[in-house]
């Protein structure tokens, strides 16, 4: 391996309010604690695994800018009608074929 290509590595704990994650990081800070003989740097976070709300099944799913809304505007929906999406992959299909038989016919003709 090179010399000073790699970061160098401590062992830190991220502490997120009760819970701890010990680990390697190349971050320090000042306050350190030892745990089983080792000096760790501690490193307070707002949010960890144990407090996201992805992970603690607390996830919201919010339309905060009116996405949904906008989308419905500008496409002149309302909210009673539905988008088909197997009407439209039929027509795209259709397409296709007559694409596909126009480029055999310009084949043959050249």
């Amino acid at each position: 391996m090179k010399d000073h290509v790699h970061p160098d590595y401590h062992p830190v704990i991220f502490k997120d309010g009760e819970h701890e994650v010990v680990t390697r990081s190349t971050i320090t800070s000042e306050r350190t604690r030892e745990v089983d003989g080792v000096e760790h740097y501690v490193i307070p976070v707002d949010i960890s695994a144990y407090t996201h709300p992805f992970y603690t099944g607390q996830k919201k799913l919010v339309d905060t800018e009116g996405r949904v809304d906008r989308f419905r505007r500008k496409y002149n929906l309302d909210e009673d009608e539905d988008i088909d999406s197997d009407e439209a992959d039929d027509a795209d299909d259709d397409d296709e074929t007559e694409a596909a038989e126009e480029d055999e016919k310009d084949g043959e003709t050249a």
